[in-house]
């Protein structure tokens, strides 16, 4: 190819990325420098203390998934929480206990795989050294960065589904109200400078001494020793245990398209099912967002969504249900909507956090580069001097025994994250994947189903209106128009409309045309494409 190209959802990230590609570095050297980046500018989106999923396609076609999901501390017990429980979240991926034990502070948080994910990376398929892939990161977390409308939104939108409100997670730790509040308690606005000098330092160390400092070495121990003396589950023997699980791409066809995606417990599962139901509709004669479109497209995610609640979790301690993936499985559901049966989706009462982020790569040499990282529900927790938040991922975790995403030490929970690549004929055609939580596999589906049956430039696509189904009810965004969906409504379809334009998820892709890159950033967020 005779340019590259990389997407994501800061603009401070995708330029470091493109200065990595214009310096001859490949699209894993440009992806995981721009993540680091990330962690610095989207501090509750992800960071060195999150986990994640990437797809790493090399120019020859040998393709492989990276899964570096949050395990349960080894000293969790599975029903350690369950006289806790209040309310399972609307959208199905997450739980409220009392004291939301499991969402803000100490006993929130998994064992992190973010950053050996990232190092490996580096090492097994990048160009660069990786004290240079560190740099721009540690620069950034040095000299600062600007509150960006979409951190100032995140901080201030209030609770969702139950949870701890973001200023909350900010105010908990003293570095979290030292650099991410003014002196009135609120978070710093728009415009205002966040400078974390302890984050700068940390990530000197991890690039002078490597990963090792993290899990097995001196940062490990001052880790042990903040959750020892606060009651967290995580320990130092959690972190030398730790291990990412490396997989050939989960695979399937649609409409004569190659999809690659992640095994589970991400969330690639449910998206190849959904396109595999889809499959059996003329969805390009129903017409794009019409309310035919809208009703078939919402119970297939329905569908996709009752079974994953059923029957996916982690690998290691629940079998893959690769029935799912079957497409006469499919083609049963396919006939039920279309003889008018309705999907449920059970639910206790009332998702996953949208603190997620993305970043998509293709380099010169057709390299391509897929990476969904996240926080979960930022746990709040910062230990002191090291500058960087834990996720908070032990609040999606089951508290009823016996189930597929109940705790068990070492385990890991479903997350919906799906970094996908479309080929055909062997050819990159779609890079793409997205944050948003429980909503990420739904995002990423309309923005497929937009490129491959709409024939949509990836702009259009990552920017069309969206809807969703993760519960019986249909939540869609404001652009969707009243006349579309009220027809829906008569027909006793509970839809939920959104005050914002942008959402249900955030999709950030690459759309391959022979040699010719096109990017597409969603516009709800503050992100970038950038071609060299």
């Amino acid at each position: 190819m005779s340019e590259a190209m990389i997407v994501t959802a800061q603009p401070e990230a995708s330029e470091a990325g493109a200065r990595v590609l214009m310096k001859g570095g490949n699209a894993v050297d440009a992806g995981i420098a721009a993540a680091l980046v990330q962690g610095v500018v989207d501090p509750q989106m992800c960071g060195i203390a999150g986990f994640g999923s990437a797809q790493i396609r090399k120019p020859d076609g040998d393709a492989v998934c990276i899964d570096f999901h949050g395990r349960t501390p080894l000293a969790a017990e599975p029903s350690m929480w369950v006289d806790l429980l209040e309310a399972e979240t609307r959208d199905g991926f997450g739980f409220v206990l009392k004291g939301n034990v499991n969402d803000l502070g100490y006993g929130s948080i998994t064992t992190p795989g973010s950053l050996l994910a990232y190092y490996e990376a580096v090492r097994d398929y990048g160009s660069w050294d990786w004290p240079d892939i560190c740099h721009p990161s540690i620069a950034i977390a040095e000299t600062g960065f600007l509150v960006r409308p979409h951190v100032h939104h995140f901080w201030t939108h209030g609770a969702e589904h139950g949870r701890v409100e973001v200023t909350e997670r900010l105010a908990f730790s003293r570095t979290g109200r030292e650099i991410y509040l003014r002196a009135d308690g609120h978070p710093k606005r728009i415009g205002d400078r966040v400078e974390n000098p302890d984050l700068a330092a940390t990530l000197r160390r991890i690039a002078s001494e490597g990963v090792d400092i993290f899990y097995q070495g001196e940062i490990a121990e001052q880790i042990d020793a903040d959750m020892n003396a606060n009651g967290g589950l995580l320990r130092k023997a959690d972190l030398e245990a730790y291990k990412t699980v490396r997989t050939t791409p989960l695979t399937s066809l649609y409409r004569g398209f190659d999809i690659s995606t992640c095994h589970a417990p991400g969330g690639g599962i449910m998206l190849i099912e959904m396109l595999n139901i889809l499959e059996n509709f003329d969805l390009a004669a129903l017409g794009h967002n019409t309310t035919d479109y809208i009703r078939i497209v919402c119970e297939a995610m329905k569908a996709a969504t009752a079974d994953k609640d059923r029957y996916v979790g982690d690998p290691a301690f629940v079998e893959e249900p690769t029935f799912l993936l079957e497409k006469g499985y499919a083609k049963g559901i396919s006939e039920r909507i279309n003889s008018g049966e309705r999907m449920t989706v059970p639910r206790l009462t009332y998702g996953e956090s949208p603190h997620t982020t993305h970043v998509a790569v293709v380099d010169r040499d057709g390299m391509a580069f897929t990476m969904t990282h996240s926080l979960g529900m930022p746990s709040g927790v910062i230990t002191d001097g090291l500058g960087f938040m834990y996720n908070g991922c032990m609040g999606v975790f089951d508290p009823r025994p016996g189930r597929a995403g109940s705790i068990a030490p070492g385990k890991s929970r479903f997350s919906s994250i799906c970094p996908t690549i479309v080929t055909k004929d062997d050819n990159l055609r779609v890079v793409i994947g997205a944050p948003g939580g429980t909503q990420i596999a739904m995002g990423v589906l309309q923005a497929i189903l937009n490129v491959l049956d709409f024939d949509m430039s990836i702009t259009d696509a990552v920017s069309a209106p969206r809807f969703s189904a993760t519960s019986d009810s249909i939540d869609i965004t404001n652009r969707i128009p009243g006349y579309i969906v009220e027809p829906l409504m008569d027909d006793g379809y509970d839809v939920i409309r959104s005050a914002l334009t942008f959402g249900i998820a955030a999709v950030h892709g690459i759309r391959i045309d022979g040699d010719r890159l096109t990017g597409g950033a969603d516009p709800g967020h503050d992100g970038m494409a950038l071609r060299v």
